[in-house]
């Protein structure tokens, strides 16, 4: 089943691959961003070239007017939304716990965990009778939930955990309605939240040639998107409250 799906984060590394592919399965894609209208220009430029459409749209998914307006973008532009891809997340600064503050703290759960939310309560809204008729909702995690994160953040994994918890909860309350959620969990993958890591990417990799079995290498978002559209897919229908670890073995 394809329809009109909301991709936030989308435009760059995870967002940008699950964003194109959509694209390319027959989706009408929303392609939103919070900072570079460049990037997402071209994550939509690349949707249209291979035959879809999309369009692109600014919003802090952490602020709640924004997300309000984000789908009713949408719903102008493509009708209401029939599937949603919780992406756009922070991983904040990295810091000792001994010297985290309450704002750094609130900050990375008002755009993992409040934002992952609200845009699922849009989406839900959207999905539900007498209008709606389901649809599909997936959430990007992390591998950090179980594994505590990489030095310094503890909040990130921490607001991870939170959305395996909210999808397993989404999951039992609107499964009813015929609504799907699950989840993602992505190890080591190249995108520019490492830019925010001590280290940066080169100490991702380095990261990954100790840890990951498979092949020492981290995982590209291409991979991550193709475990997302299957989510999405009818081939997963009987599929709701998974989480699933996509990290090579890690």
């Amino acid at each position: 089943m394809t329809g009109v799906v909301l991709v936030t984060g989308a435009g760059r590394g995870i967002g940008a691959g699950i964003a194109r592919l959509a694209g390319k399965r027959g989706y009408k894609v929303g392609v939103n961003y919070s900072r570079s209208a460049a990037d997402a220009n071209k994550v939509a430029a690349d949707i249209e070239r291979s035959g879809g459409k999309a369009i692109t749209i600014k919003g802090d998914v952490g602020e709640e007017k924004d997300v309000v307006a984000m789908f009713e973008a949408m719903d102008k532009t493509f009708g209401p939304v029939t599937a949603l891809v919780n992406n756009a997340g922070i991983l904040g600064t990295p810091t000792s716990t001994t010297k985290l503050g309450a704002d750094l703290v609130a900050n990375v759960l008002r755009v993992n965990v409040t934002g992952t939310l609200m845009c699922a309560r849009e989406a839900i809204r959207r999905m539900s009778p007498p209008t709606g008729k389901g649809g599909v909702i997936v959430n990007i995690g992390s591998i950090a939930a179980r594994t505590g994160g990489m030095a310094g953040c503890v909040t990130y994994a921490a607001s991870k955990g939170g959305v395996d918890s909210l999808t397993l909860g989404l999951a039992k309350e609107f499964g009813g309605l015929n609504i799907r959620v699950n989840c993602i969990r992505p190890g080591l993958i190249e995108s520019d939240i490492h830019d925010a890591a001590s280290g940066g990417i080169e100490a991702s990799r380095k990261a990954a040639k100790a840890t990951v079995p498979l092949g020492g290498r981290m995982g590209t978002p291409e991979e991550i998107a193709n475990m997302a559209l299957w989510l999405l897919s009818n081939e997963a229908s009987y599929v709701t409250g998974a989480i699933y670890d996509v990290s090579a073995g890690r």
